[in-house]
């Protein structure tokens, strides 16, 4: 099966290789992008057939494009949505977006006939606020949004999500909808645009982070992050889906370790020990963005995939096939000087 899918975000880490494996499959890609202006530089690093690839320009918060990028169009995968470095000021700056961006596409996939809507959502909307005492979740689970610690970025992952899926259920008509929630992405680069996610490794690689807090994630790599989303478009007859995309959870020193046992010295600055807690509470009160890595502190957040992998015999690289290939880029490309 081929046919026409729009894949919001085209300069996005996830969105290129699934606008890749789409049309190495034999699909026509519609895409967005915020401006027009990068589209020549989009097309040259995902280096596809370019007679199946056309771009549109629309965004997350106004109308204008998106008739234009859906029409003709049989499925949706929605990867588009903020994710900032840094806290905002006020929660709002990210949920708003997030949400109205979701009900936007989904409205006018809706209004084109598509058939069928991917959205990715995050592990952020399924494993917060839960406090301590669970270190797994699955896709029954979601984010604490009366916890006040829940932050704001998986915030607006669970009102997005949740608001798409109430949408669909109350307005989305035949059309079929499934969710993709991973984990930390990491993985090959196609470009110089650096993901949230890889930013963590550049850092320890420049060694600009001194020592290694508490905290850890769920690592996926982008290629199987994309296969997932591309077996959710492409199987028969599903409807309102979820399914988590995480492999193992590791510690920021896990990773630290993964890349000085690999890299030699091109890893001499990573550094190999661990920060006490009470070091990076004390960092936390000069640097307010720092508050979200303290509200980590010692929590595990790992999450099964068995749903994916059982009903679309996905499967998934080693994290340390991730890490790796992540550093291998940022060396390569030069964008870390070793």
């Amino acid at each position: 099966m081929a046919g026409t899918a729009l894949v919001t975000g085209g300069s996005g880490y996830i969105a290129g290789f699934l606008i890749r494996q789409l049309i190495d499959n034999g699909w026509t890609v519609h895409t967005t992008v915020r401006s027009l202006k990068r589209e020549a530089e989009v097309r040259g690093w995902l280096n596809v057939d370019n007679d199946r690839l056309k771009f549109f320009a629309a965004d997350l918060e106004h109308d204008a494009g998106w008739a234009e990028a859906v029409a003709g169009c049989t499925h949706v995968a929605h990867i588009a949505s903020p994710f900032p470095l840094g806290v905002p000021k006020h929660a709002d700056e990210l949920i708003v977006p997030a949400r109205e961006g979701a009900l936007r596409a989904l409205r006018f996939a809706r209004a084109a006939g598509v058939k069928r809507f991917v959205l990715t959502s995050s592990m952020a909307a399924i494993a917060y606020g839960h406090g301590k005492g669970r270190d797994i979740y699955n896709e029954a689970d979601w984010t604490d949004l009366d916890n006040p610690d829940v932050m704001p970025y998986p915030r607006s992952k669970t009102v997005a999500e949740r608001a798409a899926r109430d949408w669909a259920r109350a307005e989305g008509e035949d059309m079929e909808f499934a969710s993709v929630n991973p984990a930390a992405v990491f993985g090959p680069l196609l470009s110089d645009d650096l993901s949230t996610s890889i930013e963590l490794v550049k850092q320890l690689l420049e060694g600009k982070v001194p020592m290694c807090p508490d905290i850890g994630f769920g690592i996926i790599d982008v290629r199987d992050v994309a296969d997932l989303h591309y077996r959710a478009l492409t199987v028969p007859a599903i409807h309102d889906e979820r399914y988590v995309c995480s492999g193992p959870f590791l510690k920021m020193i896990d990773v630290a370790n993964l890349l000085s046992a690999n890299l030699g010295d091109k890893a001499r600055k990573v550094p190999t020990r661990k920060m006490p807690d009470w070091l990076l509470k004390l960092f936390a009160l000069v640097r307010p963005e720092l508050k979200q890595l303290v509200a980590e502190l010692g929590n595990v957040r790992g999450g099964d995939s068995s749903h994916a992998m059982k009903t679309l015999g996905w499967t998934m690289r080693t994290p340390e096939d991730a890490i790796l290939a992540t550093a291998h880029s940022l060396i390569e490309r030069g964008i870390v000087k070793v």
